[in-house]
């Protein structure tokens, strides 16, 4: 079989969104924040004989030659980047080329791709051996089933980092396990993934480390797991390796992760996070109201005090990044208060507040189904330049949605006002014990963080309306913690790009407001 030149495109995130942090990356010096890993993944499952080229429309252009010059195109995609996914596949298509396209969107909802050549559906490692040998024996189907099995983890190979220009990004993205164990009723991961987490050896995750090491990356290495304690046990094996590693390398890496609230419950589990350097945790709150989250099926987030389980992991050296969600059914009156108070008192400033959607193949969108609340069409990406945040409550609610809309815009208004925004700067520092970071800056990328921290200046502590913020808080955290001075510097720079996004959503969400509140005209 003659070579083949395979080109693997990622599509552009157009929808604004809380978690884009462009403005921010732009004082950084880089494109954005994370890397392909699907993609980069899917490389390594292809025949090594191919030729690969893989191409991130986040951070550079695809050029009609680079398409061109391919025998096939992979694209692959989550919900959010269903527009650009679309119109990126129509483009390969008009240059004549095989388009196969992959990921979450294509898997939850085929039908809205069926202009591609060939569907890759579930995870790569079982559909994708099947897709090659039809491929190389000239005997193409269009869709390719997973027919609900999952992947065996231990079989997946390194990513092809190499394949990645990593200097344009924030971190760069590993994966440990697939799947949570919890029953969250809004989430598409379990429906995706299962709820019996599967997990890496230890050994592989050593080896996909080593590989960045040799690649000549140093930073932040994000561990995109759905929820990274979903196997604890698993965990407890791998983060003793993995210190022996960073203590044989000199400490080159510091790390990320997604996690659940129950995090807080296991000392041994957090001092050893700590010990390794994990420094940030996405954790999903949602609501602090415990009959939401009981409705729901968010169970974990109960029976607790919030506050204190994020007091708690601060000091342990991490910072959490938080989600909050607007429009369940179990929603009773105004929610505004109740999450604002919660925000503050949890001191966690990146602060990630969305509208409720019912995505696909969920144990919310079935329901909603069955209850006659939800359009055909609901899977949907509504439009190209958005607000990921605020193209929610795509059914029909239970509080009337002007309601749910005045709450969410109060909670945007007010979670990131810079006053308070950076109050929780302050207070979290405070909290954190950055004693045991050890991991070693290179020199370059010294240099580079203190032409970031020029930027940041110029932009936040000169030009903007909040620099008496940004200098009391800067001030503030360097005298109260210096130790945690580039974590207070980084949270503060993600104000660059929270201050105006704020704003743009609340002027979508005001038009929405406006057009509930007007009056139908009468019939003539």
């Amino acid at each position: 079989m003659h070579k083949i030149n395979c080109l693997l495109v990622y599509p552009c995130f157009t929808s604004e969104s809380f978690c884009n942090y462009k403005k921010t990356c732009e004082l950084a010096g880089v494109k954005y924040p994370e890397t392909p890993l699907g993609l980069a993944t899917v490389a390594a499952l292809l025949p090594d004989i191919w030729d690969m080229k893989l191409v991130d429309c986040n951070v550079e252009d695809l050029a009609d030659k680079d398409i061109d010059q391919a025998d096939i195109v992979f694209t692959s995609g989550m919900i959010t980047q269903q527009f650009e996914h679309l119109k990126l596949i129509e483009r390969v298509k008009t240059r004549n080329k095989t388009v196969v396209a992959g990921g979450p969107d294509v898997t939850s909802s085929p039908h809205v791709y069926k202009n591609a050549d060939c569907l890759i559906l579930g995870e790569a490692e079982i559909t994708l051996p099947g897709f090659v040998k039809d491929f190389e024996g000239n005997r193409l189907k269009n869709i390719y089933e997973h027919n609900g099995q999952k992947a065996d983890m231990t079989k997946t190979p390194i990513p092809r980092f190499d394949l990645i220009k990593l200097d344009r990004y924030m971190y760069v993205a590993i994966q440990f396990s697939r799947g949570c164990p919890f029953n969250c009723e809004f989430c598409d991961i379990i429906e995706l993934f299962g709820r019996k987490p599967r997990v890496k050896n230890p050994e592989q995750i050593l080896d996909e480390i080593q590989a960045l090491y040799d690649l000549g990356y140093r930073g932040l290495i994000d561990l995109v797991d759905d929820n990274f304690i979903g196997n604890k046990n698993a965990v407890m094996r791998l983060l003793p390796e993995l210190l022996e590693w960073l203590k044989a390398h000199n400490w080159p890496f510091e790390f990320g992760t997604a996690a659940s609230l129950n995090l807080a419950d296991d000392d041994a589990l957090l001092d050893l996070m700590q010990e390794v350097g994990f420094s940030w945790i996405f954790m999903g709150v949602e609501s602090p109201d415990e009959e939401v989250l009981l409705a729901t099926q968010k169970k974990q987030n109960t029976n607790r005090s919030i506050v204190d389980g994020f007091h708690k992991i601060y000091r342990h050296g991490m910072i959490i990044n938080v989600g909050y969600i607007v429009g369940f059914d179990s929603e009773k009156g105004s929610v505004a208060k109740g999450a604002l108070q919660c925000i503050q008192d949890t001191y966690a400033p990146a602060t990630m507040v969305g509208l409720l959607w019912a995505l696909p193949n969920t144990q919310l969108s079935r329901r909603l189904k069955s209850e006659g609340r939800i359009k055909a069409g609901y899977e949907i990406n509504p439009e190209e330049f958005g607000a990921q945040c605020s193209n929610g409550l795509n059914f029909e609610t239970k509080r009337p949605k002007a309601e749910i809309l005045m709450d969410f815009k109060e909670i945007v208004a007010g979670s990131f006002d810079a006053e308070n925004y950076f109050k929780r700067v302050c207070n979290l520092i405070s909290l954190m014990d950055c004693s045991k970071k050890k991991q070693k800056i290179p020199l370059i990328v010294r240099f580079k963080q203190i032409f970031s921290l020029i930027r940041v200046v110029n932009v936040m502590g000169i030009e903007a309306s909040y620099r008496k913020y940004f200098w009391k808080t800067l001030i503030y955290c360097i005298i109260k913690n210096p130790k945690a001075h580039w974590y207070a510097l980084s949270l503060i720079g993600l104000y660059a790009h929270y201050g105006p996004f704020k704003d743009f959503v609340l002027e979508r969400v005001e038009k929405q407001i406006e057009v509930l509140s007007e009056p139908l005209n009468p019939l003539r």
